[in-house]
């Protein structure tokens, strides 16, 4: 009997069959970014705010959010995603930790400052590190997370003179600062993005098809002609404004801003021979006596003119933000933003008789540690941040409010300050509270009691 022949039948043991897998982003040095474009902001008819103009379009975004709560990362993964898959020529800007914790969960490149190793140190590096070219490369920082959020982009910025415009969204516990809801980010960054923007003449209409995301620097070299072009802000018009589906928001449909005044803070040792850099405060300057069982003296000066001597636990010296903040629960004043002044309120104090007082913003202040003083030295911290070492006797802390106003030479524009994005403006969208309403619908200011 013959057996049938069956078909030869191979098996290849290493044959396999592969899944496809979302690409994984890498960590890219914020040095290869161009340097930042500056906008200007210029005075509007009909409300004191200011409308932001973008003389090119934006490229270089940096997100900060609260650390340590699942959901905002969330959002904010989803958040730079849509810049990514909208805007092609924007490219996102991390800070290390959240770049190291978040770059494989999107598909394009993050860009951060990359920490440098000492080479006498192996050991990994410290979460806090330099971040001095940050200021150099961001166009417009936005924030998700809460008041502490906002003061921490600020303080990415606080040893330069211009900050990037400051788009908040509110993700945190309280939110006084922050403008926006995320339900809102598509919205509120379209607006800021194209503030300003005007198309040339011969767009009657936007492309619906933009061309395929090309990214301003990558792993091949560049020519330095192109180079160039971006740096300039004409790289590739299809990359920008004219590449967004939709209309040209246009002149009449700027971003509204608020520039916030800041705190221009020194410290000087007793013999005035070696101050410390100067930095920025956007709330306050706090001295304070820390765990010392003894009370501070503190003698102030202001305008080079002694006023008075201060015994109590400590001061505060405030921006009008700053004044819905410690100052307020220490019984300070509440001051409009728009308002340039310096709020000095007493912690504490052991008369009764001290009073908060509002100073003009560039009235010079000086606190120095007093000889009465039996503490070994008195802890300094600026929007929260404690100092490492304190300041001891003979010390002196200068403040002087940031000069805030219009650009010199007759070009119109304002300077100075934290250029923060405003919801609605005058066009009056439903919603809108404003400053008054924050502190209604937040604060309860003069809320009765027994009411809910």
């Amino acid at each position: 009997m013959r057996v049938p022949l069956r078909p030869l039948q191979l098996v290849v043991p290493w044959k396999r069959c592969f899944s496809a897998s979302a690409a994984r982003g890498e960590i890219r040095n914020v040095k290869e970014l161009p340097d930042r474009i500056i906008p200007r902001y210029q005075e509007t008819r009909g409300t004191d705010l200011l409308s932001l103009e973008w003389p090119s379009p934006p490229r270089n975004i940096l997100l900060v959010a609260k650390d340590g709560v699942p959901s905002v990362l969330d959002s904010l993964v989803e958040f730079a995603k849509h810049i990514h898959s909208t805007y092609p020529s924007i490219v996102i800007i991390l800070e290390p930790y959240l770049a190291a914790r978040l770059h494989g969960s999107v598909p394009f490149p993050i860009y951060t400052a990359i920490p440098m190793l000492s080479p006498l140190d192996s050991s990994p590096p410290s979460p806090i590190i330099s971040t001095t070219t940050l200021p150099e490369k961001t166009d417009l920082t936005a924030t998700l997370g809460g008041d502490g959020t906002i003061l921490h982009a600020t303080s990415l910025f606080s040893h330069t003179p211009s900050v990037p415009p400051i788009l908040s969204f509110s993700l945190g516990t309280l939110g006084f600062l922050s403008e926006w809801k995320f339900s809102s980010h598509k919205r509120a960054f379209r607006e800021v993005y194209m503030s300003g923007s005007s198309p040339p003449s011969h767009i009657s209409g936007l492309s619906t098809n933009p061309s395929p995301r090309t990214l301003p620097f990558s792993e091949h070299s560049v020519g330095e002609e192109e180079v160039n072009s971006f740096t300039a802000g004409t790289y590739d018009g299809l990359n920008g404004w004219a590449a967004l589906r939709g209309k040209i928001l246009g002149h009449t449909r700027r971003s509204r801003v608020l520039l916030r005044n800041r705190l221009k803070v020194s410290i000087h040792s007793a013999d005035s021979k070696s101050p410390s850099p100067t930095t920025h405060a956007t709330n306050e300057v706090i001295l304070h006596r820390g765990a010392a069982p003894h009370l501070t003296h503190i003698d102030i000066s202001v305008a080079g003119r002694h006023l008075t001597t201060f015994i109590g636990d400590g001061l505060i010296v405030s921006t009008p933000t700053g004044s819905t903040a410690y100052s307020l629960s220490s019984g300070g004043s509440i001051i409009h933003p728009l308002v340039s002044s310096l709020l000095l309120t007493p912690i504490c104090p052991r008369s009764l008789s001290f009073r908060p007082l509002v100073l003009p913003g560039h009235s010079p202040v000086s606190l120095r540690l007093g000889n009465g003083n039996r503490g070994r030295e008195v802890e300094v911290s600026v929007d929260g941040q404690r100092r490492k070492e304190g300041i001891g006797t003979g010390m002196e802390v200068r403040i002087q409010g940031e000069e805030v106003g219009r650009e010199r030479g007759g070009g119109g524009g304002w300077r100075g300050g934290v250029p923060c994005v405003m919801r609605g403006g005058d066009r009056g969208d439903e919603g809108d509270e404003g400053w008054v309403g924050g502190l209604n619908g937040l604060l309860k200011f003069n809320y009765p009691f027994g009411e809910e």
